[in-house]
């Protein structure tokens, strides 16, 4: 079910929340939404905004469209577009689980916005070890091969 920011209200302390452009979606983030889904709780994915994406690379599929994808997804039960930061949606949702990939370990962890607010609202972090692909790697790739 696809949700706006003000129902996010209706699902405070109840869900674990995995978040991340998924442009382009692959196995790594089917991975990641099965083993969010296997800690017991309704899963809610949170897409990253199209400006925020293209802070990364240009955007294969907006973040209306991919809302639409993920939606069909078994391991998730709730789809948010959002609109502002992750910080401001944690605030906003306060779930249960803040879900993330182990490779977020290897970057330091959680920002620092972000945990504060895990540890203010008592939101649990967890590292999930489902990085088995990258977006920007699989981009990377298709740019070299288009370039033969």
């Amino acid at each position: 079910m696809i949700i706006s920011t003000n129902e996010l209200q209706n699902y405070v302390g109840r869900v674990t929340m995995v978040d991340g452009s998924f442009d382009p979606l692959h196995d790594g983030h089917i991975a990641y939404f099965s083993e969010a889904k296997k800690l017991g709780n309704p899963v809610l994915c949170n897409i990253a905004s199209d400006e925020w994406t293209k802070s990364k690379h240009a955007v294969l599929l907006g973040a209306t469209q991919r809302a639409v994808v993920i939606d069909a997804i078994k391991y998730v039960d709730f789809v948010h577009v959002s609109t502002g930061s992750t910080a401001s949606v944690l605030t906003e949702l306060r779930p249960l689980v803040y879900a993330k990939g182990s490779d977020w370990k290897a970057r330091g962890g959680v920002p620092k916005e972000e945990l504060e607010i895990c540890k203010k609202h008592n939101i649990q972090v967890v590292y999930l070890e489902t990085v088995f692909n990258s977006s920007s790697e699989i981009l990377k790739k298709f740019s070299s091969e288009l370039g033969k």
